[in-house]
């Protein structure tokens, strides 16, 4: 039996959630187009004959020295000094950048331990040599066989890619018992799944400037329903600035609602139990600016 610790790294939007997602068969991590919306290492977990692999899906690798984006390189870093094997998710849809540069330096003396994945094969500008040749310049020690060519979003040569995980993971008993999928808390995932539905809502520049806090869960009973229970939860998504709430809210409280409303029909597909979302807005002035926000919220 085979076990082992799965580190998923790469520049941000190359597709690591996606694949997390796509390989475990459910919605682990949440997914949007806007850069570094992964904020903590997220877990997910797949259980074949061969044995279980944990997948730790880590925020993009991103070149800032903002107070933020740190404490997302600190989870990045825990995540491949904890790992048996890395999973460098490389985007053949854009040029190599200096976040591949960067990481290509990181995973150098790790190469033994590092498998490729070439993402994206399913787009038409995919340059899978220009990939090729990148690597053979800044990561030679990685050889090709362990090189694989990808799509997360259509799951095209993902077989072999975890064959050869498989291959590579160490004898070992499972990590989780065979029924998970993930281990994130209940209160967890809610947040995120709200987070996600405001991202994919708000203008451009705001995702970055909230997060989600979840401040009480109740269950109910469900009215009418014999014995059935529904899950009451209040929820704060929280914004820098007084200026950005109204944004959040909407004219006649149209955004907060369809946030809402969208967040539980995504929450409707993850738990067996209705759950009813009390969404409010609040400020946290420079949330981003206090180490004591970011330990609350990035780990």
């Amino acid at each position: 039996m085979k076990a082992a610790f799965v580190a998923v790294v790469g520049r941000p939007s190359a597709g690591k959630s996606t694949l997390v997602n796509f390989i475990c068969g459910q919605k682990v991590s949440i997914v949007s187009k806007v850069p570094q919306t992964t904020r903590n290492a997220i877990r997910g977990i797949i259980n074949r004959d061969e044995g279980q692999l944990v997948f730790v899906d880590t925020p993009g690798r991103h070149i800032s020295n903002k107070k933020m984006n740190m404490k997302l390189m600190d989870v990045s870093q825990r995540a491949l000094c904890d790992a048996d094997i890395i999973l460098y998710v490389l985007d053949t849809g854009r040029p190599p950048g200096d976040e591949e540069r960067e990481l290509a330096v990181l995973l150098g003396p790790l190469a033994a331990n590092t498998v490729i994945a070439f993402n994206k094969t399913d787009l038409h500008q995919a340059d899978c040599g220009r990939a090729a040749d990148f690597l053979a310049r800044h990561l030679p020690a990685v050889p090709a066989e362990r090189c694989f060519k990808i799509s997360a979003k259509t799951g095209d040569g993902l077989e072999p890619l975890l064959g050869a995980l498989y291959a590579m993971a160490p004898e070992g008993d499972p990590f989780y018992g065979a029924e998970y999928y993930t281990d994130q808390e209940v209160d967890f995932r809610i947040a995120e799944i709200i987070r996600e539905q405001a991202i994919m809502r708000l203008r451009q520049e705001l995702p970055h400037a909230l997060y989600v806090q979840v401040a009480d869960m109740e269950f109910r009973d469900a009215p009418g329903k014999e014995s059935a229970q529904k899950l009451w939860v209040r929820a704060f998504i929280v914004v820098e600035r007084e200026s950005q709430k109204g944004m959040v809210v909407g004219a006649g409280g149209e955004m907060i609602k369809s946030i809402r409303q969208g967040s539980q029909k995504e929450l409707a597909k993850i738990f067996d139990w209705k759950i009813e979302l009390d969404l409010r807005v609040k400020t946290g002035k420079d949330w981003r600016a206090s180490d004591s926000t970011l330990k609350k919220i990035i780990g």
